[in-house]
């Protein structure tokens, strides 16, 4: 999606619930500032926030087999509106994270160690090293809420949430409800959190993994389902 798509889309809907930062940014491309800078001049330094995280699915869904290209399309992406490496490294994680999950068969036991060494191998900065071998050792203890955010965190920060909603996913990989439910009782930036560990579920476990009471409540579904549709026809090497 381009800047300007980013930009009309927003005016057309600015109740949306967009942080403070992004309309900022949109205003200044309209205005006629270069799109990669426009963030740089609102955060020294670019944002390390979440948002471009949350948004970057598709682009895991449809770089799924094509992880060097996943990563260039999923910073280019990010530096729209999170310039900052920590932010565009979160949405490379999180877009990597849908596309081991939409490559597993959900009739398959999953290996968690394995998929969890991928993305440590995947990542390029040391915090989201240390956080994804975190999820790691909270996997293998009992369940503990509260250690899951002293460890991982669950603030808007992509650092303190990719590898959060991560977690969320391989605590419930067969339980898409539970994957959501879970990720918003660690509280912290509930929306987002949620939205990505979802995401990541929903690649795992494909349409009929996903509640038909949640999918009829849902709005624009037709709207999304044909985007969904159009995205599978068009993507290489699709499963």
């Amino acid at each position: 999606m381009s800047s300007q798509c980013y930009t009309t889309n927003y005016l057309k809907e600015p109740w949306r619930g967009y942080g403070p930062g992004p309309p900022r940014v949109f205003g200044l491309i309209k205005s006629g500032m270069a799109w990669d800078e426009a963030a740089g001049h609102i955060y020294r330094g670019g944002s390390f926030g979440n948002g471009a995280a949350m948004r970057i699915a598709p682009v895991g869904l449809f770089f799924w087999n094509d992880h060097a290209r996943l990563r260039e399309v999923a910073y280019l992406s990010s530096r729209i509106t999170h310039s900052h490496v920590l932010g565009m490294e979160g949405a490379a994680l999180q877009a990597m994270a849908i596309a081991l999950a939409v490559a597993e068969n959900p009739a398959m036991p999953l290996s968690s160690q394995s998929f969890l060494s991928r993305l440590i191998n995947f990542a390029t900065e040391d915090v989201y090293r240390t956080k994804i071998a975190q999820v790691s050792t909270l996997l293998g203890q009992p369940e503990d809420r509260q250690e899951v955010v002293n460890r991982l965190g669950h603030g808007i920060e992509a650092f303190n949430s990719v590898p959060t909603a991560t977690f969320a996913f391989l605590a419930h990989p067969q339980d898409f409800v539970s994957t959501v439910i879970y990720a918003v009782s660690l509280g912290g930036d509930t929306d987002t959190i949620a939205s990505m560990a979802g995401a990541i579920a929903g690649a795992y476990l494909g349409i009929d993994g996903l509640p038909s009471q949640w999918l009829g409540q849902l709005e624009n579904r037709d709207y999304i389902s044909n985007l969904a549709d159009r995205l599978w026809q068009t993507a290489p090497g699709q499963r």
